[in-house]
């Protein structure tokens, strides 16, 4: 059972009609050195000021508390009264205009496995350890894990657009048209409530920072924290026809030798493969593989600079145990993202999944258009492209509800969500 509960949201103080675009920032991890100095270099109240502070060692969490706190007493202020807050995004993807529609909520916070709200991606110590000092040091939720429930009906939005308002922000950030408003009334986050409370959640991007705020709820339980149970979240319908998936291409590189002769030869006995000309273009490429994937699994394998694709298709007679993956969840047997991993990465090119977690010998491009030009021309470290399609939702949700987990990088919904639109200060809600 879901529970979600409005809250009185921290927001940047906008005057009527001004733009949050200033303030607002990526998702830290995909910010390098220079991508924060402009970022910090557009106002003095730019939340990658805090998001990612700069230091040494444990000092730099102390730094970021130190500029949240004070980006709070001059930039910030916190609702007077609790709230949900719906959140749109217009954008483009593939040549089409999408909008997705969702709602920023406190949910509890209940760890993997123990609760309604179910990963499909393993974590790792690092990042987690990472983002729970700058929590501790901030006592504040200040980054949006991105979760998924199930509305055909689309009753959640039923229940919050005619009450909504006018948007308490709008921003032009990244490409993306954003609006936030705040729904405080009584009778329409009830409702909501209700839509909510039977529905599992599937985390879509942010597992790391969903398990860093169950770590914290546990450290703020300790201490006797009464609002240590929840933790701010925002949620969008996977009905929704705005739920854009983009797929996530793998570059093989740091291998002693990659054959891809000897790489279709193992693989020849489950895919049927052919091999053709390198498709030219973005275009082309998406439509070759859409093409491959339309009925089962598939993916297409290049060595830089050879002009030529090969494209390996999952054979209709595929028998899992046959293969060795008898062991491996249902869910995860004819997915091509799990297989390319299982059978080509893992068993062929001995990329064990440690490496893969490390990201030893492998690096990973969203844009097709970086991809094809690394197959086109090479570069001086990549051994082999693989591109792949995006992994439908409906196949993020069977791994999601069998407990087991995808290889990492398997989706990418796009856009991300930014930081700047809303924060939740545990250090001034302590009413429970």
């Amino acid at each position: 059972m879901a529970k979600i509960r409005p809250f009185r949201g921290l927001r940047y103080t906008l005057e009527a009609g001004a733009s949050a675009t200033p303030v607002m920032a990526p998702p830290y991890d995909v910010v390098d050195a220079q991508g924060r100095a402009e970022l910090v270099a557009r106002s003095e109240h730019n939340a990658m000021r805090f998001i990612l502070p700069e230091g040494e060692g444990d000092e730099k969490y102390a730094r970021g508390a130190s500029a949240f706190r004070s980006i709070v007493s001059e930039a910030m202020t916190r609702d007077e009264k609790p709230g949900v807050y719906v959140y749109h995004q217009t954008f483009e993807a593939l040549g089409t205009t999408y909008t997705r529609k969702g709602l920023v909520a406190l949910v509890e916070l209940t760890r993997f496995g123990n609760g309604p709200v179910l990963a499909h991606e393993r974590t790792l110590s690092g990042p987690k350890m990472d983002r729970l000092k700058l929590m501790r040091a901030c006592e504040a939720h200040l980054e949006l894990v991105f979760g998924m429930f199930s509305d055909p009906n689309k009753n959640w939005e039923s229940a919050v657009d005619p009450v909504k308002g006018e948007p308490v922000l709008t921003a032009d950030f990244d490409g993306v048209d954003h609006k936030l408003w705040k729904v405080d009334d009584a009778a329409a986050i009830e409702t909501l409530q209700g839509v909510l409370a039977d529905k599992s959640i599937y985390i879509a991007d942010g597992h790391h920072r969903y398990e860093t705020m169950c770590a914290f709820r546990e450290e703020l339980e300790g201490r006797g924290h009464p609002s240590a149970a929840y933790g701010m979240i925002y949620l969008s319908n996977l009905d929704d026809p705005g739920l854009v998936v983009l797929p996530t291409h793998r570059l093989v590189h740091g291998l002693a030798n990659v054959d891809l002769d000897a790489v279709v030869a193992q693989a020849k006995p489950f895919f049927d493969v052919v091999t053709e000309a390198l498709p030219a273009n973005t275009e082309a490429m998406r439509s070759r593989m859409s093409e491959a994937g339309k009925e089962r699994a598939a993916f297409g394998l290049t060595v830089p600079g050879s002009g030529q694709l090969t494209v390996l298709t999952l054979r209709a007679d595929f028998d899992p145990a046959a293969a060795g993956l008898g062991d491996v969840a249902p869910a995860l047997q004819h997915l091509d993202v799990a297989l390319l991993h299982e059978l080509v990465l893992e068993r062929v090119l001995g990329i064990t999944k440690e490496a893969q977690a490390a990201k030893t010998n492998l690096r990973y491009f969203k844009s097709y258009e970086k991809s094809i030009d690394v197959a086109q021309s090479g570069d001086d470290k990549t051994q082999l492209v693989c591109f792949m399609n995006a992994t439908p939702v409906k196949d993020v949700m069977a791994v999601c509800d069998s407990g087991e987990v995808m290889p990492q990088k398997s989706t990418f919904f796009f856009p991300k969500i930014p930081n700047g639109l809303v924060f939740y200060d545990l250090a001034q809600d302590t009413e429970g």
